[in-house]
């Protein structure tokens, strides 16, 4: 079936705000093929289709795509290999949650734990500042970061600081002078 015969999803349907039981198929995705403008699907029960977003756009667990000819289809996310982060405590936690969001890391902070794919220097660094690492396999569902419209479209953003600063962005690896651009 060539993508212009295909049914279209045009339209994302935040997770909570829809019925998810009422889906009439789902796909589960790792969180790379999460963060799609335009691909081509197919669910779990057969249903293939053309996901066409005006913008690259983050899909959330539980998030519906809505098809134009009627439907919706529910967005898993699929377990992956990650590194579970605890900490001594609240604040312990909160700062290794500040080093990791200083080098722009793809993170799932929760109350307990903060969840990364896995990155040996940034494993290293956090075993320094005390933090406990474990392996595991779990849906990833990172912050959306400040600059997104309700934190799920892809892009890059632009801030000033009126400083020069050169911390390390880990894999992304660049320094910003005043300007602070961010391109990534």
């Amino acid at each position: 079936m060539s993508d212009a015969t295909l049914p279209r999803a045009t339209q994302v349907l935040p997770a909570g705000q829809w019925q998810a039981r009422t889906a009439r198929d789902a796909v589960t995705v790792d969180f790379d093929d999460r963060h799609r403008r335009r691909r081509r699907y197919t669910g779990e029960k057969g249903t293939a289709f053309l996901l066409d977003l005006p913008e690259a756009t983050v899909l959330r667990d539980g998030d519906g795509l809505l098809l134009e000819g009627g439907g919706v289809i529910l967005v898993r996310a699929a377990p992956e290999p990650l590194v579970e982060i605890r900490a001594r405590n609240g604040l312990h936690l909160m700062r290794l949650a500040w080093h990791l969001g200083n080098r722009h890391l793809p993170a799932e902070i929760g109350a307990e734990r903060i969840l990364i794919r896995a990155d040996h220097v940034i494993e290293r660094m956090l075993q320094g500042l005390g933090a406990t690492l474990a392996r595991v396999e779990a849906p990833f569902n990172p912050e959306g970061g400040a600059y997104g419209e309700h934190n799920r479209h892809a892009g890059h953003h632009h801030h000033e600081h009126g400083h020069a600063h050169d911390h390390e962005h880990g894999a992304c690896g660049h320094d910003h002078g005043d300007g602070h651009h961010h391109h990534h």
